[in-house]
């Protein structure tokens, strides 16, 4: 079965990256873990309008977790060491290694991450674009 394209009409030119992103993010969508969210933070008198990721981190150390800016990929990496000294009677919480990505979109900005209460939390920007106006002058060819 072959899959048709919502960027394949002629008047959407250029939007090639466009589609391939998105089937990098709905291949990596399928794991779970760890949880996150989304939210956007209104626009105050001192901050510009804001998104922020949170993700629920519980029992991982600002030293276990690495958040970096791979291109236009956030990338969030979390690795725990399993304490093979301790003794369980019962372990439900796993020393488990995860890394979550987001495509960010062209101009945003990474403001900050904090870590708090088991919830790391990571703050984008989008500036303001300038808006552009153009004449293109028509030329007379032959």
């Amino acid at each position: 079965m072959t899959r048709t394209s919502p960027f394949g009409h002629p008047f959407l030119l250029g939007f090639d990256e466009i589609e391939q992103a998105l089937d990098r993010v709905s291949k990596a969508a399928n794991d779970g873990y760890p949880p996150y969210n989304i939210e956007r933070l209104p626009r105050t008198e001192s901050e510009p309008e804001r998104l922020r990721i949170t993700l629920a981190v519980a029992g991982f150390t600002r030293d276990q977790l690495d958040v970096m800016l791979e291109e236009s990929q956030l990338v969030v990496r979390g690795r725990q060491i399993d304490e093979r000294e301790r003794q369980f009677l019962h372990r439900g919480i796993a020393a488990r290694q995860f890394q979550r990505t987001f495509l960010l979109a062209d101009g945003m900005e990474v403001l900050g991450a904090d870590l708090a209460n088991g919830l790391l939390s990571i703050d984008l920007v989008r500036p303001e674009p300038d808006r552009i106006v153009r004449k293109i002058d028509i030329g007379a060819r032959g």
